[in-house]
């Protein structure tokens, strides 16, 4: 669910101020907050090399990857963004592949593409013009870099608490994003944003960055890179629906057809995990 928001919270937050200083907001702001949630659950962060090491990995999936998603607002809709993220699964795959000679199933494979095939029906639905090519090589180079800091966070394997992995991502993206400053400084906003960009942007900041990477991050310490990757092809499905209830996009038989497409693609994926549930 967060994640099927945080494509059009990316979109509605650089409408009215530029993009990098929306981005640098986003972790600047986030930095703080989950200060806070540390010292009041408290959680000690970890600072040894290898802790260090895990939390430069997380950063990016963090700024890294989101800095190629906010300059491809300049050529592609939030859907077409949330669909292309849903290519994660591909990526992971082809990297497990090369890397640690892990294979998929045929039928995860094709799972895979009949899911894809729905996300892309889905997506294209409102019949929108053929993306920029400028995008979609600026949103390949963001998925690259999400998938990679998932494989690079498990061979790492620093073996720490989620809530602290997430806050020391959350801290080396905020540092990051403040060396952005003296670059965009030109750029920077001489207006408050309008009440839509605001509650964007807040919701980038609670929402997509603090509590989606906790969540993220303990998913990682359970599953495998793959099957982790694999749950962005559930968000533009999810994000074609948001868009359609929040953006007034229109509603079409595509979206249906897709919709099957995906969950058949699920169903196919994880055919061999349902099998043995219920045959246990």
């Amino acid at each position: 669910m967060i994640w099927a928001l945080t494509p059009l919270a990316i979109v509605w937050s650089v409408a009215e101020i530029p993009k990098f200083w929306s981005l640098v907001l986003r972790f600047c702001l986030a930095a703080p907050i989950i200060a806070v949630v540390l010292a009041t659950l408290r959680v000690k962060l970890p600072l040894t090399p290898t802790a260090l090491h895990s939390y430069l990995a997380g950063s990016f999936s963090l700024i890294v990857s989101q800095t190629f998603t906010y300059q491809a607002t300049s050529y592609l809709s939030s859907g077409m963004i949330a669909l292309m993220f849903g290519f994660a699964p591909v990526v992971a795959g082809l990297i497990a592949y090369i890397l640690y000679r892990q294979r998929l199933s045929g039928i995860q494979w094709l799972g895979m593409a009949i899911a894809i095939l729905g996300l892309y029906m889905n997506t294209m639905a409102d019949g929108q013009a053929r993306p920029d090519l400028i995008g979609l090589v600026l949103m390949f180079c963001a998925i690259l870099t999400y998938a990679a800091s998932i494989f690079w966070v498990k061979h790492i394997n620093a073996r720490i608490a989620p809530i602290a992995q997430a806050s020391g991502s959350i801290f080396v993206s905020a540092t990051i994003a403040l060396c952005f400053l003296p670059f965009i400084w030109a750029d920077i906003p001489h207006a408050m944003p309008g009440p839509r960009s605001m509650l964007a942007i807040g919701y980038l900041v609670l929402a997509s960055s603090v509590v989606g990477m906790f969540c993220y991050f303990k998913l990682m310490q359970n599953v495998s890179a793959t099957t982790l990757s694999l749950a962005t092809v559930l968000t533009p499905m999810l994000a074609i629906g948001f868009g359609i209830l929040l953006n007034d996009e229109p509603f079409r038989i595509n979206i249906i057809i897709g919709t099957v497409l995906v969950i058949t693609g699920l169903l196919f994926y994880f055919y061999r995990d349902l099998q043995k549930l219920f045959v246990s």
